[in-house]
């Protein structure tokens, strides 16, 4: 076993060293060119790094995405969901770690919750995605409304002389054959650099779910069975572009524009069986359009010699859906008819800066920032069961936020200490208006969020990190709206306008070893934590299943994390071969294993069912084969236990591989991908609730087959300039100042 830790080590020190560096005497050669010449050498130089797909620092982990074909073919929600330590809730929903995240896109928390987010991100191809970070406890820089983690989704950001252009195809194959094409374009002429990215998605999927719902209100307990079956097709065109300015030589002018335009549709056909009803069948059809614009504006420039810099940063985002059902039902061999259409709009901007001091002779540094951000959200529903006459729903949600912030690192030889602090104030307004009958809540609050962070330096590649933040999390709008989805007789499916914001402490301790190694714990005590549950109205005269979300007053969750690489090529290929591979990482044989315990404590909730830890193990591996064929291969597994306040009780469980090899002196690739192999992917829940008991089964259209082709035009020798709105701080967490 200690060699087996010493390999590994010697892997990752080996690995981390790996960067191209010229010889001398090319160094003397370029020195005799003009300036413009040893400028761009300069460029090249700095970037000449190996490429390394998984990078664990002090305060965050970075995934590449571009580079792994097990992440780059589908889009970005498949992608997340894949990286270490990300755990997709069966119920939806994203954790890091065991706890709660924001999602970010180049620097810029998304506007977007629930399932709008999960849309967005599941219509962004991933191999726009250059790289992911995971931001265990973000610092004072960051938005306080974050819960306790970030995941931030940096875009490609490659700029090459002249104009190159890369064309991209994905066909997957499983019952429904469809193509997703996609080009992308980009360039740099003078002191302009540019990018565009367009694409078409074409998707079609099932989803088969049943549930045994118990209700016991009732003398005797009433039950009902449920199946579902649905059939999908979602359409999404994207057109993606970014500009870099070059102002001067310190300051630089940046702007974006992203695009998105949904138009989905799906059937479905359900029926419910019970002890006391008829038998119920119901089928329809929902189609909904979706519209997403955002802009972003962002000035950077170096105030002085001493790395004074100040960034300017604009951004807006305009959002509508418009969703229709339409179904009908037959129940006793009585006909009804239950149709329903939305209007949803949301409109956010925000203005910020940030400005940093930094006292190099000192080992010390001071950043501070401020921030304005509006939010409005308007969903008016029309509801039609069995009358021509609606009942509507209108929700109207308004939140500003003005916060500032400031933060200190300092340095004492081996210890890096951060101290940072957030004043926000949030005044949040929600009116609900029901056939007339109006709620209207209003929350104004301004607090304090502090942040600290200590990071000691064992050696040159061991660290240990410890930190506590304070942060918030406010009810997004989906969680409020009491506007629904999917209406019948015996469900519904509504947010809870009177839900409280949630205030966090988290806590962490972890060690990180040579960029690759991490072992941590973390611990976060949520007071009036929000949750999706299943419930039932006590008083309810038929059996009526409430999909809603519930507040609980104080709510614990402990998880522990391990992530190691196992140098395959050091024990079947022997010392000296593997001392050859290292120069290239592409060319080794690897396996990299991520392990997460995570046990949640509810308190003041009753449950059905002890509480049980819940395991995530995850691995994947790059093996060479034959042929100069790279394969790719993922499995996690997630064993029963409970998760938030549901029991998982059979394994959640992947396996998935890819093959692809490059022609053409790697202009041309082309990949095999093979996901959900043995179609094991699916949900087995018990959702325990104070009137209702539901074992719920979800099988989603999991397994399925890709053919990927990506061809290259124009130079590949690679000149990077960065053209990304970074809208808030990536370096707020360990604490290195540089």
């Amino acid at each position: 076993m200690k060699s087996f830790f010493l390999s590994v080590l010697f892997l990752i020190s080996a690995v981390s060293l790996a960067q191209e560096t010229k010889p001398q005497n090319e160094v003397a050669k370029d020195s005799t060119k003009n300036v413009e010449k040893t400028n761009e050498l300069k460029e090249v130089t700095i970037y000449g790094k190996k490429r390394q797909f998984v990078k664990i620092e002090s305060d965050k982990t970075t995934v590449s995405i571009k580079d792994n074909p097990m992440l780059s073919t589908g889009n970005a929600f498949e992608a997340v969901k894949k990286i270490p330590g990300v755990i997709a809730s069966p119920i939806g929903g994203l954790t890091l770690n065991g706890k709660g995240v924001r999602i970010y896109i180049d620097g810029a928390p998304s506007t977007l919750s629930g399932t709008d987010l999960e849309n967005y991100l599941a219509s962004l191809p991933a191999n726009a995605i250059e790289k992911i970070e995971l931001i265990y406890n973000p610092g004072a820089a960051f938005d306080a409304n974050s819960s306790g983690s970030i995941i931030n989704l940096i875009t490609s950001s490659k700029k090459l002389k002249g104009v190159n252009a890369s064309f991209n195809i994905n066909y997957n194959f499983n019952k429904y054959q469809k193509p997703s094409p996609q080009i992308l374009l980009n360039g740099k002429e003078k002191n302009l650099s540019w990018q565009t990215m367009i694409g078409y998605n074409y998707i079609e999927s099932d989803n088969k779910n049943t549930s045994g719902q118990t209700f016991t209100a009732f003398n005797p307990d009433e039950s009902l069975f449920q199946k579902r079956f649905d059939l999908r097709v979602n359409r999404n065109f994207y057109f993606r572009t970014g500009t870099n300015y070059k102002l001067s030589e310190k300051s630089n002018l940046l702007f974006n524009y992203n695009l998105n335009l949904s138009n989905d549709r799906s059937t479905f056909d359900a029926s419910t069986t019970g002890t006391s009803i008829e038998d119920y069948f119901n089928k329809g059809t929902n189609k909904e359009k979706n519209n997403n614009h955002e802009i972003s504006l962002q000035y950077k420039t170096k105030l002085d010699t001493l790395g004074r810099t100040l960034d300017v940063t604009g951004f807006t985002n305009i959002f509508g859906r418009t969703p229709k059902l339409n179904s009908n039902a037959i129940s006793d061999n009585v006909e009804s008819f239950n149709n329903t259409n939305n209007d949803f709009k949301l409109l956010n901007y925000y203005l910020k800066y940030d400005f940093v001091i930094p006292f190099q002779k000192k080992d010390f540094s001071i950043s501070t920032g401020g921030k304005f951000n509006t939010l409005k959200v308007d969903n008016t529903g029309n509801y039609f069961l069995n009358t021509n006459t609606p009942k509507v729903i209108d929700f109207d949600y308004n939140e500003t936020n003005l916060a500032f912030y400031a933060e200190a690192r300092k340095k004492f030889k081996k210890l890096n200490v951060t101290l940072g602090l957030r004043y926000e104030n949030f005044n949040v307004d929600r009116t609900g208006i029901t056939n007339g009958d109006k709620t209207d809540i209003s929350f104004n609050n301004s607090n304090l969020f502090p942040n600290v962070s200590a990071l000691y330096e064992v050696t040159n590649d061991i660290n240990l990190v410890a930190s506590y933040n304070r942060k918030i999390s406010q009810p997004s709008y989906q969680t409020l709206d009491p506007n629904g989805s999917n209406f019948d007789q015996y469900n519904t499916n509504e947010g809870n306008i009177f839900l409280n914001p949630s205030f966090y402490d988290n806590y962490e301790f972890k060690i990180t070893a040579m960029q690759f190694v991490q072992l941590g714990a973390n611990y976060t005590v949520a007071k009036d934590h929000n949750l999706f549950i299943f419930d039932a109205d006590a008083d309810a005269t038929e059996p009526v299943s409430i999909q809603t979300f519930e507040q609980f007053e104080k709510y614990r969750t402990f998880s522990a994390y391990l992530n190691f690489p196992i140098p395959l090529d050091y024990f079947f290929k022997g010392k000296d071969e593997f001392q050859k591979r290292m120069a290239n990482i592409d060319k080794m044989n690897y396996i990299y294993l991520s392990i997460n315990y995570i046990k949640n404590v509810t308190e003041g909730y009753d449950f059905s069912f002890g509480n049980k830890p819940i395991w995530n193990y995850a691995a994947e591996a790059q093996i060479q084969l034959p042929w100069n064929v790279k394969g790719s291969m993922s499995y996690y597994i997630l064993p029963s236990g409970n998760w938030e306040i549901y029991r998982i009780t059979k394994p959640i469980q992947e396996f998935s591989m890819s093959f692809h090899r490059e022609f053409m002196d790697k202009k041309l690739k082309i990949g095999l991908h093979a996901f959900d192999l043995f179609n094991t992917n699916e949900v087995n829940a018990l959702v325990s609730s104070t009137n209702l008991q539901t074992q719920f089964y979800e099988k989603r259209d999991s397994r399925h087959f890709r053919i990927s082709l990506t061809y290259n035009f124009g130079n590949l020798k690679l000149e990077r300039e960065n053209t990304e709105i970074q809208t808030e701080k990536v370096k707020s967490g360990g604490g290195l100042v540089k």
